[in-house]
């Protein structure tokens, strides 16, 4: 069956029935916060080699690998404007008791600032490194990006951030987490993802239970095989409008 479009009383409606909700979110929903995506015509890859973020390039390389990775990641998300009214939505929801979680592809830590507290970040975090020697986890600082590549404190180590590397697999904990709170979900959000990045596109569909309420400004695969109702706008454009069906302010 066709997915319902812009039918905003009956999304909200979904979710304020809601006991089990999941959130699934991508690039899309932190892109209005000033983080750039990787892909499409104005995606960093369309910009930058994408080889500097292959694990292999990253252990013979560290240097450049670690200058892209400082430019890209933290010069940037430095200057992110911070969580916009899509990660405040959710967050409110999970307050509420209607979200048990969010599952996100991104590693910006936006939906933590804007105060989800269950997060799986299915990428993992640019927020932390850890040490590809002795594996201990640190939290970034200007200090340990003065001098590149950063050392582990501990065991002078190449540390490496706490991120999923292009040839590196997926953190089995994270791909658990995800799996089960789709699997007992009663309705599923996602917002902007195409569900082109594999194995995370496959996460919704372990949904098989639940009603599917999508955000994209494009229909996507999610659309085609998957979503009961799109909302074709951007993140914030859709939850501010929920959030007035909701009796829920955002400000």
């Amino acid at each position: 069956m066709a997915a319902v479009l812009n039918d905003y009383d009956l999304a909200a409606r979904w979710i304020a029935e809601a006991k089990r909700a999941v959130a699934f979110t991508g690039a899309g929903i932190s892109v209005e916060s000033g983080i750039p995506t990787f892909r499409g015509e104005e995606g960093l890859w369309s910009r930058f080699d994408p080889r500097l973020l292959e694990l292999g390039y990253f252990y013979d390389h560290p240097e450049a690998s670690w200058r892209f990775i400082r430019q890209i990641f933290y010069d940037t998300l430095s200057h992110a404007k911070g969580p916009n009214d899509a990660h405040l939505l959710l967050a409110e929801l999970e307050r509420r008791g209607v979200l048990r979680g969010v599952i996100t592809q991104n590693i910006d830590g936006l939906h933590q600032r804007a105060g989800s507290r269950n997060v799986v970040e299915f990428h993992g975090t640019a927020w932390r490194v850890v040490c590809t020697a002795c594996r201990q986890k640190a939290s970034i600082t200007p200090e340990l990006l003065a001098s590149l590549p950063p050392r582990c404190q501990a065991c002078g180590g190449l540390l490496k951030p706490d991120f999923i590397f292009f040839g590196e697999g997926i953190g089995p904990e994270n791909y658990r987490k995800s799996e089960a709170l789709c699997r007992d979900a009663d309705l599923l959000l996602i917002v902007g993802t195409s569900g082109e990045v594999m194995p995370a596109s496959m996460i919704p569909f372990e949904a098989k239970e639940a009603r599917v309420i999508e955000i994209n400004p494009e229909p996507t695969r999610y659309t085609e095989e998957k979503s009961d109702i799109l909302l074709r706008a951007k993140a914030v454009a859709a939850a501010k409008t929920l959030a007035r069906r909701l009796g829920i302010d955002l400000s």
